[in-house]
């Protein structure tokens, strides 16, 4: 424990010394700094030009002749923000320039009406009218202050050679020191006369907040500069917690956080008020800790003040109408000002939810959660279950408001899409999280707000278990509660539906029936629904990003998986009937699966074969069937016999003998059709094939017994692969009980694995472990609960984690004790050091620790390489980032969702085109291969001696049994050509091909040492090759490519 705080202290030491600037950097700020502040003090008092930004001053509803004033030099010029103490964190580096407006510029009633604003704002197109004689500058733009429209602010962007300070630009905010009398801003009272329902005045709390900000802003930064000042470990702490919420985007945004309420906070707990919980003995990680706490505990629900807290009946009911005005309360130390009035209820909630859950991180994670809390990005699209963009672009019901009243358009939109959603999700989502950055990218101050929410609304959901979210009926009021079931038929309309239900209640439902496979698409339709019905909305302005990867594990518009269940009872009725065969030597005494299709994590589990079946075919028999029929390993073991003999080639062929009785003897007793090689042995019942293989413990035994014996070391041997298999198969079975999403999060990412040609470098197996990870250590986030989050999440892994020093340890049951994972981090150091002193040794490059393999020698001990590895990093990255863009954006131009599974076939050396229609399943294939470059060494003929379909009821098969004759079980033309290949051109390819039923196949040079002499010689030789790989493969090869020679290595 005490090496493992020692590592965290040491990491977070290194973190903080990557945040901070340089010398040169503070040096360059300091002097971009002080140029803009003589620059502004420069400006000569003139009259305001109310033309640059006419459009800003109609859309607020100011008449022209209220914002008449002369403009006079700022009062003040102060920097605040976090350049003020010392604690900016690279890479946002800017400085806040605080300019102080003089009173002279305002009149006593300005607060009204938005007069101030508008004045506020023409103030500051002096100065950018100003700044741009200047040549010290990149750019300017217009932006919002923390998503306020009615509170523009400019980014200047100052010319500094710096590679450090390439992004750095000064925001300059204007203040208001003193201008009005804060009473009049008191939040009951109205400073927006349209805002008014008739005779009744309404409160306008965020508009009167909004300019109190302003008033009190410079005694704010002025009380965090003093309590940060000489105070390192504080400073430390905030960089620390900007860190974690930058990381976090959807806390570190417009309604939640930013670095001067983090700031604001820790000031808070280092104060009276505060109850002192932050001290000057404590160091950075115990500040985040505690602060992180705080933030998550229900002390904020009396309200809280940066100022001792009066006992006054005044300022008690002003805290209570404070309460009732805004979901967080924390008034600024002159109690005039609460300086949260932006955070949202649903914002504040996730905050508190994120920081409970890395309090909870750091304690469960190895090495107190570091990499998890600091390192990885818990981003919008990979941290909600699912998201969903909004288009209101022209929308009706938000053009027919008033931009801005009490509070903005776009915020109030917030709000009512977050309603809506919660009332229409109910308990299935346990947060909708809504955010609309409504400022366009390029704002022209003159046109107002009319390019403001074009970029579509985004929402994250996260739900709360698959039980509730695929729940197909939702029970509304009861029928006789005539007011509540009336206010459940006008939000649900159409939809809504009395129904009877079995314990005899009568109530209001809405009812989603749709087959199982189909059922993650429930949360889809009631969200489309409610936003298309409550906002007047096509479905085409709603995208939910869900389904969007469907396409690449469905065959013929249906997912394969829905015969799982078939399949199951299938294999149910084989083991019953194994275990009652009585006429064989030794008895059944188990059966167990171990194919991934009875574990839901096969991409095309198998369907039922209409020509496999006992009394004939299936009922309803299509036009075609397939050739080719997988059959699924099925592992026996029998009853215990000390008769059996002993040495290792003998067990195998008695293995072989028992197989061939039970064949016998299924025939005989029920009809069941059998066929055995001397390999295996073949069971097909009720539309599906199983291999039977016999597990016989002896073996291992013996396998255990020569472990030092140097003539078995790097062999596998049946036995102990089927003792593997049965191992992974039981704790994944286990596993997708525990996490019914977890299946369709491995499908993609085989499929993925495959569509990029790396099939023959990673077992299936390690892509299950690497999934199961997500879901057993899944923070910074929760375990995912949709296919397209955690697939991303799955590419981020694959990507981001450090392979050559970590190991992956997946502890499915916890069982682990910390001497368990102290042996596991001994094996990993251990197989590296070897790897180091001999390169010929192979080593994992990805460690997969697992309860029945702590050496990680069962699926990676010699494949993936580390050269191998880092290409699949690679892909990874570039899949994820392209995901991460298609969730948050939308498809754009050429980059789509298909293009998440095509693979840049320009990447290998020679490329292999294969017919498509002499695969074993064509239906299988994403996308047909082509080939625009390269050089074309031969195009062949495709071959006859195999049809992947066979036609029923006429043709080609005249009849039931001449049609079964053509069937072949476990027959992959592919598989048999790879073989063929390496066995004709030993150790001169590198083969990378797609095993789920790609047409390409791509060859990269294995050559360790060459010389050339002369390149054309050498393209020649290799040409020759390549042809050789066409009669290899004849009949079955499309086309072969060449692409590039192999480089020269000395």
């Amino acid at each position: 424990m005490v090496l493992e705080t020692d590592s965290m202290d040491f990491k977070v030491e290194e973190l903080l010394k990557d945040l901070q600037l340089g010398p040169s950097a503070n040096k360059a700020i300091d002097r971009a700094v002080s140029s803009i502040i003589d620059a502004i003090n420069n400006i000569p008092d003139q009259e305001a030009d109310l033309e640059h930004a006419f459009g800003f001053f109609r859309d607020l509803r100011v008449p022209s002749n209220k914002v008449n004033f002369k403009f006079k030099s700022p009062e003040s010029i102060c920097i605040g923000g976090s350049y003020s103490i010392g604690c900016v964190a690279k890479p946002d580096i800017n400085v806040d320039l605080l300019i102080r407006m003089p009173k002279e510029c305002f009149h006593e009633k300005d607060y009204m009406n938005h007069i101030y604003h508008a004045k506020r704002c023409l103030y500051l197109c002096v100065i950018e009218k100003s700044l741009k004689s200047l040549t010290l500058f990149r750019k300017m733009e217009w932006r919002t202050f923390q998503n306020e429209a009615r509170k523009p602010v400019i980014h200047f962007y100052p010319v500094i050679k710096n590679a450090e300070l390439s992004e750095f630009f000064i925001r300059i905010i204007p203040t208001a020191s003193s201008v009005f009398n804060a009473s009049r801003l008191s939040i009951s009272r109205n400073n927006v006369r349209a805002f008014n329902q008739g005779d009744t005045s309404r409160a306008t709390p965020y508009y009167n907040s909004s300019i109190l900000e302003d008033m009190f802003m410079e005694e704010n930064v002025d009380f965090v500069k003093n309590t940060f000042t000489e105070w390192k470990t504080l400073r430390d702490a905030l960089l620390l917690l900007k860190v974690w919420a930058r990381n976090r985007t959807s806390i570190y945004t417009h309604d939640c956080l930013n670095g001067y309420l983090i700031s604001i906070i820790l000031s808070y707990l280092t104060a009276g008020p505060g109850g002192n919980q932050i001290n000057r003995s404590m160091k950075a990680l115990q500040i985040f800790r505690v602060t992180l706490k705080f933030i998550s505990s229900n002390l904020w629900t009396k309200g809280l003040s940066l100022g001792p807290l009066s006992q006054s009946k005044l300022f008690n009911e002003e805290m209570i109408r404070c309460l009732k005005a805004f979901p967080v309360v924390l008034y600024d130390a002159t109690g005039h000002t609460n300086l949260l009035f932006c955070l949202t209820r649903t914002a504040f909630a996730e905050l508190q939810e994120e920081a409970a859950w890395t309090v909870n991180c750091i304690d469960k994670c190895r090495g107190g959660g570091f990499e998890e809390v600091f390192m990885t990005k818990a981003d919008f699209a990979a941290k909600f279950d699912a998201c969903l963009r909004i288009n209101f672009k022209g929308n009706a019901i938000i053009n027919s408001s008033e931009f801005c009243l009490d509070e903005e358009r776009w915020g109030l939109v917030e709000k009512d899409v977050q309603s809506v959603l919660q009332q229409g999700l109910s308990d299935r989502a346990k947060l909708v999280r809504v955010t609309w950055g409504s400022a366009p990218s390029n704002w022209n101050i003159n046109e107002g707000y009319e390019n403001f929410g074009e970029e579509p609304m985004l929402v994250g959901l996260l739900l709360s278990s698959e039980e509730k979210c695929f729940r197909l009926v939702d029970i509304g009021p009861h029928a006789e509660n005539n007011e509540e079931a009336a206010k459940f038929r006008k939000f649900w309309g159409d939809k809504a539906e009395l129904r009877r239900f079995r314990d005899g209640t009568i109530a209001e439902s809405t009812v989603w029936e749709c087959p199982p496979w189909q059922r993650h698409l429930i949360m889809k339709r009631i969200t489309e629904y409610v936003i298309s019905k409550h906002f007047l909305l096509s479905q085409g302005d709603i995208v939910y990003a869900v389904d969007q990867l469907d396409f690449s594990i469905h065959l013929g518009g249906k997912d394969p998986i829905s015969s799982s269940t078939s399949l199951l009872e299938t294999f149910e009725t084989l083991s019953k009937r194994l275990r009652l065969l009585d006429d064989i030597p030794l008895r059944i005494s188990s059966v167990q699966p171990l194919d991934a299709a009875f574990r839901h994590t096969a991409v095309f589990p198998p369907e039922p074969h209409p020509l496999v079946y006992e009394k004939g075919s299936a009922k309803n028999v299509p036009k075609f069937t397939t050739t080719c029929i997988k059959p699924l390993t099925v592992m026996i073991q029998l009853e215990g016999s000390g008769s059996w003999p002993l040495d290792a080639k003998v067990i195998e062929k008695t293995k072989v003998a028992f197989l061939l009785k039970i064949c016998e003897s299924l025939q005989d007793r029920w009809g069941m059709l059998c066929s055995a090689t001397e390999d295996e042995v073949h069971v097909l019942m009720e539309g599906y094939a199983f291999s039977l293989k016999i597990l016989h413990e002896r073996s291992l035994l013996l396998l255990r017994n020569q472990a030092g014996n140097d003539s078995i070391k790097g062999k596998r041997y049946i036995d102990e692969e089927l003792f593997l298999c049965s191992q992974h198969a039981s704790m994944i079975n286990g596993l997708n009980g525990r996490y019914p999403t977890y299946g369709s999060v491995v499908r993609l990412a085989k499929r993925w694995i495959s569509s990029h040609l790396f099939s023959s470098f990673l077992e299936e197996e390690a892509i299950e472990l690497i999934v199961a990870y997500l879901f057993l250590r899944p923070f910074p986030y929760h375990a995912p609960l949709t296919r397209i989050t955690g697939f991303l999440r799955f590419l981020r892994l694959m990507s981001n984690y450090d392979w050559n020093f970590s190991p992956l340890i997946i502890d499915i049951n916890g069982d682990f004790t910390p001497q368990d994972e102290w042996e596991i981090n001994e094996n990993f150091l251990s197989s590296r050091k070897s790897s180091e002193e001999n390169v010929q040794i192979l080593e994992p490059a990805m460690f997969l620790a697992t309860t029945y393999d702590k050496t990680s020698e069962a699926w990676t001990k010699c494949l993936p390489n580390g050269e191998i590895l880092k290409r699949m990093a690679a892909y990874a990255r570039s899949s994820a980032d392209l995901l991460t863009k298609l969730i948050l954006q939308g498809q754009n131009g050429p980059y789509t969702w298909e293009c998440l599974f095509r693979t840049p076939m320009n990447n290998y050396d020679a490329v292999v085109i294969l017919h498509p229609d002499k695969l074993p399943y064509p239906q299988r294939l994403l996308f047909p291969s082509s080939i625009s470059h390269g050089k074309h060494v031969i195009q062949g003929k495709a071959g006859e001696d195999f049809n992947p379909f066979i036609q029923l009821g006429g043709g080609a098969a005249q009849s039931f049994e001449d049609a079964r004759s053509k069937l072949l079980v476990n027959f992959d033309p592919t598989m048999f050509f790879l073989e063929d290949l390496t066995e004709e051109f030993p150790e001169t390819f590198k083969i990378w091909y797609d095993s789920l039923g790609g047409d390409a196949i791509g060859l990269t040079w294995d050559l360790k040492k060459r010389k050339r002499e002369n390149e054309d010689e050498s393209e020649t030789e290799f040409i020759k090759k390549l042809k050789g790989v066409g009669e290899v493969g004849k009949g079955f090869v499309k086309s072969v490519y060449f692409l590039r020679a192999p480089k020269v290595q000395v």
